[in-house]
């Protein structure tokens, strides 16, 4: 269950796009950031030498996915300057180690597996390890700890900004201290019906959604047809029969963007976007906001 916490992120040069430190102040697990450009200061510190799991961090890949490669070193800074010389999708680097310096081979190996998992049932980047591997031997008490550094490390890389291990739908939400399941609603029209969440980053498509395939005359030639083709060219619309179909949960920036997708057309999300019993999304959440503080 989310809880209250405290996360302190240092700057070592005091740039806060350059390298940065985070910490959860009653952890013994850090996070480094490190951008590529500044790999050699990384090198400089003894944190460098330690066993740790690392995230390389870069472009998108053809699918429009942010890409990720997963892995794992006895000493992480020797590792990175290999991928360095070798792997050129990357620009920055996300590096877990222990502020104790007592995460062994056997933590780093369960940990490096135990993430490619996870960011893999998450499906929000595209993985470069190309495979998951076999579940590695651990003895359960390390294995007890390696949950708890993957809970703290995946608290720090979202943080940071890469919520790798967060799926788009589906988290539970919280009322009265109780978990609720997510609040659905729906964009239907010609060819057309479209499934979604509206969340804390925007709103979410459900994959299995189905969006209309032509394009109404008034968007033809504008910068909306060319976001619905730029989906279609991702690979996160693809036609079946007489509709496109969403191959994965897909986030967009506003209710309105969603709604253009499915409808092929200009729309005001928040009025085309419903509950199953036909509230407007504008009802049920910006306008229940206003209630709360007249």
């Amino acid at each position: 269950m989310p809880r209250p916490q405290t996360i302190q992120i240092y700057l070592p040069a005091g740039d806060p796009r350059g390298m940065r430190v985070a910490e959860i102040t009653t952890r013994i697990v850090r996070v480094i950031e490190v951008p590529r450009s500044q790999l050699a200061e990384f090198l400089k510190l003894p944190e460098a030498q330690q066993v740790g799991v690392y995230f390389l961090l870069g472009e998108l890949s053809e699918a429009g996915l942010p890409r990720v490669y997963i892995g794992q070193s006895g000493s992480v800074g020797t590792r990175l300057v290999q991928h360095n010389q070798n792997k050129d999708f990357w620009n920055r680097a996300l590096v877990v180690i222990s502020l104790t310096n007592n995460l062994t081979q056997t933590h780093a190996l369960f940990l490096e597996w135990f993430a490619i998992q996870q960011a893999t049932q998450a499906g929000r980047y595209s993985l470069e390890n190309g495979n998951a591997g076999a579940r590695p031997h651990t003895p359960a008490p390390l294995e007890a700890d390696c949950f708890e550094i993957f809970e703290t490390a995946a608290t720090l890389v979202a943080t940071l900004g890469q919520p790798i291990f967060e799926p788009l739908t589906g988290a539970s939400q919280q009322r009265d201290g109780k978990p609720q399941a997510p609040e659905l609603f729906y964009c239907k029209g010609p060819q057309a019906n479209g499934i979604g969440e509206y969340t804390s980053e925007g709103f979410v498509v459900h994959k299995g959604s189905t969006a209309r395939i032509g394009n109404v005359a008034s968007i033809q030639g504008t910068s909306q047809e060319r976001f619905r083709q730029q989906l279609v060219t991702d690979g996160v619309l693809v036609q079946n029969g007489d509709s496109y179909v969403f191959t994965r949960d897909h986030l967009f920036a506003s209710p309105s963007m969603a709604a253009i997708a499915v409808m092929g057309r200009s729309a005001n999300g928040w009025l085309e976007w419903k509950t199953d019993l036909g509230q407007t999304l504008d009802a049920a959440k910006r306008q229940s906001v206003s209630l709360v503080i007249e």
